[in-house]
């Protein structure tokens, strides 16, 4: 992809890991949002809601929908199991992963234009594979990155930087799910904790997950027994729950290292400076919803 020689190869901080992931991540998240999504979802049969479920499992293969509770964590299992197995019956695994793949290309070309064929996008597609061929060395308890690890790499040079990230994002969210489970916090545990950490809006996960009222009380009552929220109406996490939470995302920083060594911290660094300006203009054309800086 490039002709310019990476940074030498070596070991990165977990901090690194998370400033890497979460700078790069818009390039490969506006796939649950754009429009192109649904559309190319659609063209294989597949409404909008089932193909969100069915398209981030299908690197695994038709896999069942107590395969994706299990690995996708927080969603309510009548949710997945509307949408599996049922999708694999309107939809081999291989169409759905073509349909994701033309919708990326849409959703990418509309939101970067000129950007997707420049050599900034060609040198950070080159850093992030490199980090995600070093991670599918260590396919061990990640089964949902293991599956993206295997599909085959596109040409185009935004293409692999968006399936490189996926399969990071992926290899990250795996040891993410290990921490939760190693601190017994379960799928509306973790929710509840996101929510009175006053990163996301209760209103989006609630409904996006599909817990009922009486299900998510639970949640915030099984959270308050621990000691981890504030008293008073509003969900905030106490001095206890702030640490508690600081232990799980430790974790998974530390868990999420390994891949970034293929390009050390220099070449994070780069990858960074490479992919910001494209993250912050998906992010700002509303892609997500919101327009706010990457």
């Amino acid at each position: 992809m490039t002709t310019t020689p990476f940074p030498t190869a070596g070991p990165v901080s977990p901090l690194t890991a998370r400033k890497t992931w979460r700078t790069v991540e818009p390039i490969h998240g506006m796939i649950y949002f754009v429009p192109e999504a649904a559309a190319a979802y659609r063209q294989v049969g597949i409404a909008a809601e089932a193909g969100y479920f069915a398209s981030r499992a299908a690197a695994m293969g038709a896999v069942s929908a107590e395969t994706v509770i299990a690995t996708f964590y927080n969603f309510h299992p009548d949710l997945v199991r509307a949408a599996l197995p049922a999708a694999w019956s309107v939809a081999a695994p291989s169409s759905i992963l073509a349909a994701r793949t033309v919708a990326a290309d849409g959703g990418l070309r509309r939101l970067l234009g000129d950007g997707v064929d420049s050599p900034e996008m060609a040198r950070a597609a080159g850093l992030a594979q490199a980090a995600a061929h070093l991670a599918a060395a260590h396919l061990a308890g990640r089964p949902l990155f293991a599956g993206h690890a295997g599909l085959p790499w596109p040409d185009a040079p935004h293409l692999v930087l968006w399936q490189a990230q996926a399969c990071l994002r992926e290899y990250r969210g795996d040891g993410h799910i290990a921490a939760l489970v190693l601190a017994d916090v379960g799928p509306v545990e973790a929710l509840v904790v996101h929510v009175a950490s006053g990163e996301v809006p209760q209103g989006f996960l609630r409904a996006s997950r599909g817990w009922s009222d009486d299900e998510w009380s639970d949640g915030v009552e099984r959270v308050r027994s621990r000691g981890w929220l504030d008293d008073g109406p509003d969900l905030r996490l106490s001095p206890a729950g702030l640490a508690a939470r600081q232990q799980v995302e430790e974790e998974t920083d530390r868990l999420a290292v390994r891949p970034y060594g293929a390009i050390g911290e220099a070449g994070c660094a780069e990858l960074r400076s490479l992919s910001r300006p494209f993250s912050r203009a998906i992010v700002e054309a509303g892609a997500f919803g919101v327009a706010a800086a990457a």
